[in-house]
């Protein structure tokens, strides 16, 4: 009888629901997925959730393929020598082989009160408890959104859609991915909801109160609810577990995303650096990393040379509220072009993109490995000898 071998993916968003779908090709494969919730999070609706027109949550039943064993807890541990993980409820479980997948959260405002007073919504708590606040708050209570990324757009247009009074607060560039074109679409569907864009370099926020919310240049913006969604930050599992981070806190791995430090550790999404040159964070870069990690977990085990690494990007797509949306093209490193898709059509795009995610990791699912849905940046290595020189290879054989 052929040897089993054990692989626990730790995380279940975007690219660790992939990356265990993709290794249930092999039956000899055992597929452990941990997780602290008993559902799957679609992270791009959460700004739906607290205006309250999505649940953003999805059945692990309905994107899990039935070989993959959900374990609900959290890693607290990861034991590289031992081969284990430590888990919040004490127990431990045994890998061959680890996927990283812990995905991205809040990162710490590092501005005065705003961890007392302003409110996050990178995950799905943090979301629950803005909505419930939101709706708890008079209709013409002041909403002070900080942030101009795809969060802070989103859940500024979301808002305002509802009738609430919104400020944007941009710290900076109103939505900096984005084409002078496809900025000017986002700001002018802002201004017809009504939304108050601050932007420019004196709008960084000095400190947030109960009831305010004060800039670099003085002003001094009255809030009753401040939502905060200025940068991501990454959990500190591989680092507390002894593991060679970036400085964010990213998993550091090769082009074949295995950890430089361990040939049975590989990493994917948000908390992996491959050659200390990361993606762009978000599920459409995690939705290419989780299959590319199994692969290189399953030539390991096949006795194969990994094949390195190969992601594309076709842009950015935004919602502003749920009639209009702006879908930003890009080359395929994720610069952005002039072109875009504005207006009902933009909406309807991003729709589409947010139910064709959850599709692929249906579809994966289903017939694990059968395609491949994104057409690969071909300049990543001359980037990666420009910026660093050629990175360094672990992608050899490991006896099992």
């Amino acid at each position: 009888m052929a040897e089993n071998t054990e692989v626990v993916v730790i995380g279940g968003g975007y690219a660790g629901v992939m990356a265990a779908n993709r290794l249930t090709q092999r039956d000899d494969v055992t597929v452990t997925l941990i997780n602290p919730r008993r559902t799957f999070v679609e992270r791009i609706r959460l700004h739906q959730l607290v205006g309250g027109s999505d649940d953003a949550v999805v059945d692990y039943p309905k994107v899990l393929a039935d070989r993959v064993r959900l374990t609900v807890d959290t890693v607290t541990r990861i034991d590289a020598a031992g081969r284990h993980v430590e888990l919040a409820s004490g127990g431990t479980v045994h890998y061959d082989y680890l996927i990283y997948a812990v995905g991205s959260g809040s990162a710490d405002p590092q501005v005065t009160g705003a961890a007392e007073h302003a409110h996050p919504l990178a995950d799905l708590e943090e979301a629950e408890r803005l909505r419930r606040l939101v709706a708890a708050a008079p209709a013409e209570a002041a909403v002070t959104v900080v942030g101009a990324g795809p969060a802070g757009i989103e859940t500024a247009a979301e808002l305002a859609e509802k009738g609430r009074t919104v400020t944007l607060v941009c710290g900076g560039v109103l939505g900096p991915y984005l084409h002078p074109r496809g900025r000017r679409a986002v700001a002018g569907r802002l201004a017809g909801l009504g939304v108050s864009v601050l932007d420019g370099p004196d709008t960084q926020v000095t400190e947030v109160t109960r009831e305010t919310v004060r800039l670099a240049d003085g002003r001094e913006l009255p809030s009753e609810v401040t939502v905060w969604t200025a940068g991501f930050g990454v959990p500190d599992l591989a680092a507390r577990s002894g593991l060679s981070t970036d400085a964010l806190g990213r998993l550091r791995t090769d082009e074949t995303l295995t950890s430089v430090d361990d040939p049975r550790i590989v990493a994917a999404g948000d908390s992996a650096a491959p050659s200390d040159l990361p993606f762009r964070q978000g599920c459409q870069s995690a939705v290419q990393l989780g299959p590319q990690a199994a692969e290189t977990v399953l030539s390991r085990i096949a006795d194969e040379v990994p094949a390195r690494l190969g992601v594309g990007f076709a842009g950015q797509c935004l919602s502003l509220g749920r009639r209009s949306g702006v879908f930003q093209f890009s080359r395929r490193n994720d610069t952005a072009i002039a072109l875009y898709i504005g207006g009902r059509l933009g909406g309807r795009v991003k729709e589409i993109v947010c139910r064709s995610t959850v599709w692929q990791l249906a579809y994966e699912a289903r017939k694990p490995g059968v395609r491949t849905w994104w057409s690969k940046d071909g300049r990543r290595g001359e980037l990666l000898r420009a910026k660093q020189g050629a990175a360094p290879d672990t992608a050899g054989r490991v006896a099992r």
